[in-house]
C-alpha cells in the first residue's frame, strides 16, 4: 500500500512538473508547405493563434486577421493560422487547396501551418497545452473554428477569445498592445 502510494504521488509530481515546464516554444509543427517549423523561432514575438476554416459562417474573420497582422506586424507581433476540419466538415481540403484559398480570397500573408486537430482523440499537443493552460479568460476545450489564443512574448499563454470576439475588437487589440 505504502508503495502504491510512493508511485502514485511520484508519477502525479512528474506530471505536475512537465506541465509546469512545457511553453508554447516547446512544440514543432509542420507549415502549410509541408516544411517544419519549430515554435521556438517565435521567441520574443506576440503570438495569436487561430484555428481556421475555410467554410465556415466565420471564414470573413480571414480578412479581419490579415488587417490585424498588418496593423501590428512591424511592432514584434505575428498571426499563426492552423485550419482544422474538427468542426462540422467545414475544412475539408488539402493544404494545397487551404493556402490557394487564403491566398486568392484573403491574400494572407501571415504564416498558415498543415491542417492538423484541435479537439479530439488527434488532437495535436499543441492544442492540447493551449486548451488545458490557466490564462486570465478560460481554460477547457475549442468550441468551433476561429477561437484565438495570445501567447507573449516568452511563450506563456495570456488570452482565449471565443469566436465570435472578431479580431479587430478593441479588445483584443488592447490586450496585443499591452504585450508588445
Amino acid at each position: 500500500m505504502v508503495t502504491i502510494t510512493v508511485i502514485t504521488i511520484t508519477i502525479s509530481l512528474l506530471m505536475a512538473t512537465h506541465k509546469e515546464d512545457t511553453s508554447f516554444f516547446d512544440h514543432t509543427l509542420t507549415n502549410i508547405r509541408g516544411d517544419e517549423v519549430y515554435m521556438n523561432e517565435y521567441k520574443g514575438k506576440v503570438i495569436l493563434i487561430v484555428n481556421t476554416a475555410s467554410k465556415c459562417g466565420f471564414t470573413k474573420q480571414y480578412e479581419d486577421l490579415q488587417r490585424l497582422y498588418d496593423i501590428f506586424k512591424d511592432s514584434g507581433f505575428v498571426i499563426l493560422g492552423f485550419p482544422a476540419n474538427n468542426f462540422g466538415n467545414q475544412e475539408p481540403g488539402t493544404d494545397e487547396e487551404i493556402l490557394e484559398f487564403c491566398e486568392m480570397n484573403f491574400n494572407i500573408t501571415f504564416p498558415m501551418f498543415s491542417k492538423i486537430d484541435v479537439n479530439g482523440p488527434n488532437q495535436h499537443p499543441l492544442f492540447a497545452y493551449l486548451t488545458n493552460t490557466g490564462n486570465q479568460d478560460y481554460t477547457g476545450g475549442i468550441n468551433w473554428n476561429f477561437e484565438k489564443f495570445l501567447i507573449d512574448r516568452e511563450g506563456k499563454l495570456q488570452r482565449r477569445f471565443r469566436t465570435r470576439e472578431n479580431p479587430l475588437d478593441e479588445s483584443i487589440q488592447i490586450s496585443i498592445q499591452d504585450l508588445l
